[in-house]
């Protein structure tokens, strides 16, 4: 295993330091030994990058990489550019992987020439220390060689996958070949990226055993309880999801087939925006998130994107909540600026 990388691994890097050493301990420690470890420290302002570099002085299949803080797609990014893998995969700093993650995936993915090999998580509470399949196997057990499509409908249909890069390994050529990117800036990037591979991708395979250990915590992304304007802003993120998702089923739509799945993702993510409307306090706040739902034309996304009775239901009922919360002349002053954009 030890003749070529054959698999990348890509870490971003950001004031991790408590919790990174046991994550690279744990990477460290897999059966599967034939590992580039790129660390992209991005702009730490504690010890991490200290830590990073005695691994790497230790390690010589681990470099470390910096830039001025810009977030986990550039950091990602710059990984992608400078691996020099078979295949690629992403760690989060303060994570952990089981011992046969990498042997598992990497031999499913060689062994029957995949573009992407999958496995199952361990969510687990930092705090409390409760942990839960991602998963669950009553919902969906391993599979065969799918195509990347088939796959992310069955993926989608479980109502319990998530569009984290960490579960698998991909192909580094067709990343390369497609020239896809994280997007910068963009909270939850992973739901654009990996609908996006899995579009293109060919031959792709699942096993239900959890191999990675994902920590929430207090300042999880999607843990922290925004209200105000941080929450006005933090739901633009979604929005421009919605945006992006429709324009891949669009544009794909004459090369694949776009399962009902593919759509309802469109409106199941519009209807988290719907629920932040519910959950503000600020009446004015509010009014600010429901003329952006409006003039985005997520509006129109999440009602036109709806295959099923259930769904339809939801988005039907969200209709009514929405026009009758709407403040017409908020809405006239919103829809006469330029689009909202998100950086």
């Amino acid at each position: 295993m030890n003749d070529s990388p054959k698999l990348s691994v890509i870490i971003p890097l950001y004031n991790a330091a408590e919790h990174f050493p046991a994550c690279m301990d744990s990477l460290l420690a897999q059966t599967w030994t034939a590992l580039e470890i790129i660390i992209v420290n991005d702009g730490s302002t504690d010890n991490s990058a200290e830590i990073a570099q005695a691994y790497a002085d230790a390690h010589p299949n681990i470099r470390v990489l910096h830039q001025a803080n810009a977030g986990a797609s550039v950091a990602r990014n710059r990984g992608l550019d400078v691996a020099t893998g078979e295949y690629v995969a992403f760690v989060d700093a303060d994570d952990l992987l089981y011992p046969r993650m990498y042997e598992t995936l990497m031999g499913m993915a060689l062994q029957d020439d995949l573009d992407v090999a999958q496995c199952n998580a361990d969510w687990s509470d930092r705090t409390s220390g409760h942990t839960w399949l991602s998963i669950p196997t009553d919902r969906l057990t391993s599979t065969g060689v799918l195509t990347g499509p088939e796959w992310l409908r069955k993926a989608l249909a479980t109502r319990r996958w998530t569009h984290v890069v960490w579960m698998g390994v991909y192909r580094l050529s067709l990343i390369r070949e497609l020239n896809l990117k994280f997007v910068p800036g963009l909270h939850h990037q992973d739901i654009v990226w990996t609908t996006e591979f899995m579009f293109n991708a060919r031959r792709a395979r699942y096993t239900q055993e959890a191999y990675y250990k994902y920590f929430l915590h207090n300042q999880s992304v999607s843990r922290l309880k925004r209200q105000g304007a941080k929450n006005a802003h933090y739901q633009r993120h979604y929005i421009k999801i919605t945006r992006l998702l429709d324009k891949l089923n669009n544009d794909f739509a004459a090369n694949i087939p776009i399962y009902p799945e593919f759509r309802e993702q469109v409106t199941r993510e519009a209807l988290r925006v719907c629920h932040a409307v519910r959950k503000e306090k600020d009446p004015d706040i509010k009014q600010v998130i429901i003329a952006d739902i409006f003039s985005s034309g997520m509006y129109k996304r999440m009602m036109k994107n709806v295959r099923s009775l259930k769904l339809g239901y939801q988005a039907v009922l969200w209709s009514y909540r929405l026009n009758s919360w709407r403040d017409k002349r908020i809405a006239a002053r919103r829809t006469a600026r330029r689009p909202i954009r998100v950086r």
